[in-house]
């Protein structure tokens, strides 16, 4: 029976979180932040950390992302210039949260297409309350009928 569990667990449902920074302590703090269930109500995350902007676009564009964690003050391309770019080029995209660097940039957020913001440095209550948002708005999304 013993083998029966982990074989039932590995077919729970999960959310996949890519966690989108340059710099590596930046990503592990947007992980931390979020957790690996970040509300009872959603099944568990899965992180993708990613550093580089091209890498962004090609796991988005495999459509196994829910969210996007993208950090706005990333280099050579920002978060915001990320997420206009996927909004622009992407059919099927999943909600995108930016990190910015000043309550200033919220209009660069808008511009984006960026769906949620936080500022740097990293609240993780913040983060992880407007990541689970997102998540649960994709969930229902994805469970409507067409």
């Amino acid at each position: 029976m013993s083998d029966e569990q982990p074989a039932a667990e590995a077919k729970q449902p999960t959310l996949t979180v890519l966690v989108y920074s340059d710099d590596p302590a930046i990503r592990e703090r947007m992980r931390l932040a979020i957790g690996r269930r970040p509300v009872k109500e959603l099944p568990a995350v899965e992180f993708l950390e990613v550093a580089t902007g091209p890498i962004v676009v090609s796991e988005v564009e495999s459509g196994l992302v829910d969210l996007c964690v993208l950090d706005g003050e990333a280099w050579p391309s920002g978060g915001l210039g990320l997420t206009r770019q996927l909004k622009d080029e992407i059919n099927e995209m999943p909600p995108c949260l930016v990190v910015i660097g000043r309550r200033d940039d919220a209009w660069l957020a808008t511009w984006s297409g960026a769906d949620a913001t936080v500022l740097h440095p990293i609240d993780g209550p913040e983060l992880a309350a407007a990541a689970a948002d997102l998540l649960r708005r994709s969930v229902v999304v994805a469970t409507q009928p067409v």
